[in-house]
């Protein structure tokens, strides 16, 4: 279990990830894809996400937290964030390439 006040912020945070993203999987597959409630249920996941990212990494550098799982909520922030910035890069990419 995290010690130290950001391990605890990166474990809850990546909790929180997790169940914004179902509910966000359980509102497309009910029909509400386009809906206002669903892209901000997304956007509050990803940001969720990605603060976890920067808690962990402050908590292990900084605090010298070692709890396996800040650095599992690290690990699944960094890919949360790495995910999002190859999508766009290949569809800026693909852009450039294959103009319409």
């Amino acid at each position: 279990m995290p010690k130290t006040l950001l391990g605890k912020w990166s474990v809850g945070l990546i909790i929180i990830f997790f169940l914004l993203f179902a509910a966000f999987i359980f509102l497309v597959a009910s029909g509400q894809e386009d809906g206002l409630f669903t892209n901000l249920t997304f956007a509050i996941a990803g940001g969720a996400a990605v603060l976890a990212f920067f808690a962990g990494i402050i908590g292990i550098i900084r605090s010298k937290e070692r709890s396996v799982l800040v650095f599992l909520a690290t690990a699944i922030g960094f890919l949360a964030i790495t995910g999002d910035l190859l999508t766009h890069l290949l569809f800026a990419l693909g852009e450039i390439l294959f103009p319409y």
